[in-house]
């Protein structure tokens, strides 16, 4: 195993003397900074204690390995510090553990299946053996360090193998980062299974996807399952019916041998046949919050619905256009005239499969397959009590959740799997949320809709400006939320009683939250975190769609400072196409919009697209310069806190 791709002698320092482990931390970074494999110092420091904040990455044996994925980090990388006196207040997996080795991994944000990925879940793989761990203590020189651990591993003895008719465990391992832990646990658990003679198998969901995966045919042979995991197991209905054990990722490395011995006595205790699933979850075991879940399944449902509204939206859009340019008007309302048929297919895009389909992925995200049956029929649902968009999110969450507890509280054996799989839960997910959502939740959510809408309506004529500032505030308060839904009930509702405005209004600002997701992580990335970033990379292409949720993720992570940001500069937008009076008639068109507007007066089809057009810009650039200003603003804070904390620190350990 070639090591120099991934350190060199420069990374690594013996007989360190650091007093802490956020300077050891500190130093190995500016390490890494130094030898240019990293492109910010601060980011990725910032970006580790992140990763610490989740779990330790202490594991016992004297070893700790830091490690963080960040956009920061040019190329794969690790440092090491061999310290001259153990530091006692890294948190360890093992009590009273102090850390004399530490090795810190720098990822690609984005890199999964590279040679250099390839070789650091090798080194990880590696540092799960004490014996190796004892050899790299004893090391006086960086040279020596490189060599020893570039060493190919030895051979187990073929006496600890399994054997033919051995008992059988499934494993999953994951961590957040995908590279340490996960590759770290697998090789624990591996060794201890041929130490015991128990066959081991498995499948680490890592950096790299999912790997080794476990077949349909291991899973049946199994007598137990152990989940070393610290994120969400992907497909874990391929285990249902397993006696299971799930804990902390790091567990494995300290007792991977009693985990093991433990599966099996509880295979005992509810044996598969029985198809009793047991799960033992230890103190500390990380899940997902309800936050995290809700936010998940919401973008999940979210990100299924985008290539309806943008092929929706232009499809109709364009039949439009088609009909405006060539004087085809007749033909356009003529039913089932060429025109006509694209004219519903574009609408049906929208207002049929629309709702339906972000219900069942919202769904889908929170009980796997299972869940999709209900969380269409939730959808339809809410489309036949007008519950709209806001109807729609009710269904799924209501139709997941309800069929995460029937899976978990309605079994049988293994042998009805299918009928269970394929007939029963769907069939009862559907009678329970179909008749949740037609029954319970219809009128307080079409309540709360015409509330919304009848105030609105009072707002119209002569607050004709003040009514397109309101609208502008309600697209990007939520962002496809029930308050930009209800904003956009208004304006489909005005625009069926002739009144073009104020969807005119509610187009144009539209771009505002996107352009600014864009421009502001663009030109000020440091205020940002990576998933922010990234997601502001495509929001522009997503605005000039008329597609708001791309930004939901900058507003989920700091709400207090992006909300006020966003509808500070929508307000102004809206206002604008209001005071020039510009008129809308078709839904959904994104940009094109732009080609179809009302004429008013005497304004031509150009000043008008500028207006429009121009109108989005300026609340753009409104919101990014209050949203920069806030940012930068906690950004300082937060620096001078974390400053102090560290002098705190060292004060102390000094």
């Amino acid at each position: 195993m070639d090591l120099k791709a991934l350190t060199n002698s420069n990374l690594i320092v013996i007989d360190a003397d650091y007093r802490s482990k956020k300077e050891t931390i500190q130093k190995l970074v500016s390490k890494l900074y130094q030898e240019g494999k990293i492109s910010s110092e601060k980011k990725f420091f910032e970006d580790v204690l992140k990763r610490e904040a989740i779990g330790e990455t202490g594991i016992g044996m004297g070893l700790a390995v830091p490690h963080a994925k960040s956009s920061t980090v040019k190329e794969p990388a690790f440092a090491v510090a061999l310290m001259k006196n153990p530091l006692s207040d890294w948190e360890s997996i093992e009590e009273d553990d102090k850390v004399k080795l530490a090795i810190l991994i720098a990822i690609p944000e984005a890199e999964g299946g590279s040679t250099h990925i390839d070789l650091l879940t090798k080194l990880t793989g590696r540092l799960a053996d004490e014996d190796l761990i004892e050899e790299l203590l004893k090391c006086k020189s960086s040279e020596e360090f490189i060599k020893k651990l570039s060493e190919e591993e030895k051979e187990e003895k073929a006496e600890t193998a399994a054997k033919p008719g051995a008992k059988t465990i499934v494993c999953v391992t994951a961590c957040p980062a995908g590279v340490a832990h996960t590759y770290m646990a697998a090789q624990a658990l591996e060794r201890a299974g041929k130490k015991l003679g128990v066959n081991v198998k498995v499948e680490k969901q890592g950096a790299k996807g999912i790997e080794d995966r476990i077949s349909d045919r291991d899973i049946e042979n199994a007598d137990a399952a152990i989940f070393a995991v610290e994120v969400a197991v992907k497909e874990e209905e391929r285990f249902e019916g397993l006696p299971l054990i799930e804990v902390p990722v790091a567990e494995p490395l300290r007792k991977a041998e009693e985990l093991i011995k433990e599966a099996l006595e509880l295979a005992k205790e509810a044996p598969k046949e029985k198809a009793a699933r047991k799960t033992v979850k230890r103190e500390g075991a990380r899940k997902m919050t309800f936050k995290e879940e809700g936010k998940r399944a919401l973008l999940t449902g979210i990100s299924h619905i985008v290539p309806l509204i943008v092929a929706g939206g232009t499809v109709l859009a364009v039949a439009v256009l088609i009909a405006q340019f060539f004087g085809l008007q007749d033909v356009y309302g003529t039913e089932n005239s060429w025109l006509w048929l694209y004219r519903k297919l574009g609408g049906g895009m929208l207002g049929t499969l629309m709702v339906p389909v972000l219900s069942a992925y919202i769904s889908f995200s929170l009980a796997d397959k299972p869940g999709l049956g209900p969380g269409f029929a939730a959808g339809i649902a809410a489309n036949l009590i007008n519950g709209g968009f806001l109807g729609g999110m009710a269904g799924g969450f209501i139709a997941g959740y309800t069929m995460k507890w029937i899976k978990a509280n309605v079994k049988g054996s293994k042998s009805l799997s299918g009928f269970f799989t394929f007939y029963l839960y769907p069939v009862l997910g559907t009678l329970i949320a179909g008749s949740l959502m037609l029954f319970v939740i219809g009128k307080p959510v079409a309540a709360l809709n015409i509330g919304m809408t009848n105030w609105l309506n009072e707002m119209s004529g002569g607050n004709a400006v003040i009514l397109g500032a309101i609208l502008g505030a309600m697209v990007s308060f939520d962002l496809g939320g029930p308050v930009n839904k209800a904003g956009y009930a208004f304006c489909i509702g005005a625009m069926a009683n002739g009144n073009y405005m104020p969807y005119a209004a509610f187009a144009s600002v539209k771009m505002v939250s996107a352009f600014t997701a864009t421009i502001s992580t663009m030109l000020f990335p440091k205020y940002y975190l990576e998933e922010e970033i990234e997601a502001g990379k495509s929001t522009w292409i997503l605005g000039l769609a008329g597609i708001t949720e791309g930004a939901i993720p900058m507003m989920i992570e700091d709400p207090f400072r992006v909300i006020p940001s966003f509808v500070a500069g929508s307000a102004v937008t809206g206002a604008i196409v209001a005071f020039f009076k510009l008129g809308l008639n078709v839904p959904g068109a994104g940009i094109v919009s732009m080609l179809v507007l009302e004429p008013h007066g005497s304004l031509s089809k150009l000043s008008m697209a500028g207006i429009w057009f121009g109108a989005a810009i300026l609340g753009t650039l409104i919101s990014t310069v209050l949203l920069t200003t806030l940012k930068r603003a906690k950004y300082k804070d937060e620096n001078k806190k974390m400053k102090l904390e560290i002098e705190k620190r060292l004060e102390k350990a000094l």
